[in-house]
């Protein structure tokens, strides 16, 4: 090939060359996030910037410590009583001793009656055919409970009826007026789906509350204890509202002034979760049942730990909180609580 034909080409090589760096320039021109005069590695980051995947956060390593302290701490509400059954609400943490897999804690962090903090309170109201006997005096303790119990602006709360499903008649809110109208709308009917209704007042309202809050939740369950509709089992929803830090409070519906088996299913939801179980054989005694349970919910100690040889495995771990003077005082409080899962 003549010379002039190699010139003619290099000088077209070029070209093409200039052009294709021109192009360039004028992309990276084009992204408003990317200052003109950067530096040309900050240029090639900002044309990968969009590739990253769509799960990622933006700021969200900046929470990742405050969740894994969040999770390494346990939370314990639990009620002193004398061997009558009277609250004690005067004792101090030297009073208690606390255990956690058979150990003590690695660091108490903090421990203090609790009268004030926010409430978050499920009600779950068998609406099945068996409960129709007292159906209606049962709504207006039911109401008369929420009334005196949340205070606007501060606590909250929701009503669930079940029969073979459970159905939300009025969602988290703090306004009374409409918590009692939430009541009224239940109608008795069907069969009884209490363990479902149970797990899913836990898993679908209280564990998606935010856990930014520091709160007391807790679950009002009127019902006889008769179940023959469920997909999930009693312990299961037990488990289900350890998850979920709830107390259950069980109120029987039971008229037959005997405890019949669904009382005795009753009673252990209320033990493993720190609650109590009330049988009300006498309808009059269904709102001092109520009354007692809001005397309760606002004259008890909480307790916040590091435990000791924590693994995150997602394994159930038991709790206990044991008075120093175990012949006068009855502590209750749930049986134990998930470690977090890596």
């Amino acid at each position: 090939m003549s010379t002039l034909g190699t010139r003619l080409i290099l000088v077209a090589r070029l070209s093409i060359i200039t052009l294709v760096a021109l192009s360039a320039v004028a992309v990276v021109a084009q992204d408003p996030s990317t200052p003109a005069n950067a530096p040309a590695s900050q240029q090639a980051k900002s044309a990968t910037s969009d590739q990253k995947p769509p799960d990622s956060a933006d700021s969200g390593d900046q929470t990742l410590p405050t969740i894994k302290t969040g999770t390494d701490e346990v939370n314990v509400v639990f009620t002193v009583t004398d061997k009558k059954g009277r609250r004690i609400t005067d004792l101090k943490q030297a009073d208690f001793r606390v255990v956690d897999d058979n150990k003590p804690p690695e660091q108490i962090r903090s421990f203090h009656a609790e009268t004030n903090l926010p409430l978050q309170v499920g009600l779950l109201i068998d609406a099945s055919n068996s409960v129709r006997d007292r159906f209606k005096f049962e709504q207006e303790s039911a109401i008369e409970f929420l009334n005196q119990t949340i205070h606007p602006q501060k606590d909250q709360a929701f009503v669930i009826g079940f029969d073979v499903t459970p159905e939300v008649t009025q969602d988290f809110t703090d306004n009374t007026e409409a918590l009692a109208h939430g009541v009224h709308e239940l109608r008795p009917g069907g069969g009884t789906a209490l363990y479902d209704a149970l797990y899913y007042a836990c898993r679908d309202k209280l564990l998606k509350t935010s856990k930014g809050l520091t709160v007391r939740r807790a679950i009002i369950l009127l019902t006889d204890g008769d179940d023959n509709q469920s997909h999930v089992t009693r312990e299961e929803a037990i488990d289900m509202a350890q998850r979920a830090e709830a107390i259950v409070y069980t109120i029987s519906t039971n008229v037959s002034g005997t405890k019949g088996p669904g009382d005795k299913v009753l009673e252990r939801i209320a033990d493993a979760t720190g609650g109590r179980a009330f049988f009300p054989f006498q309808i009059r005694e269904v709102a001092d049942a109520f009354a007692q349970i809001q005397d309760e919910l606002r004259s008890q100690y909480a307790v916040s730990y590091k435990p000791a040889d924590l693994k995150h495995d997602g394994r159930y771990r038991t709790i206990e909180i044991v008075a120093n003077d175990r012949k006068k005082l009855r502590v209750r409080s749930r049986r134990g609580w998930y470690a977090p899962a890596q």
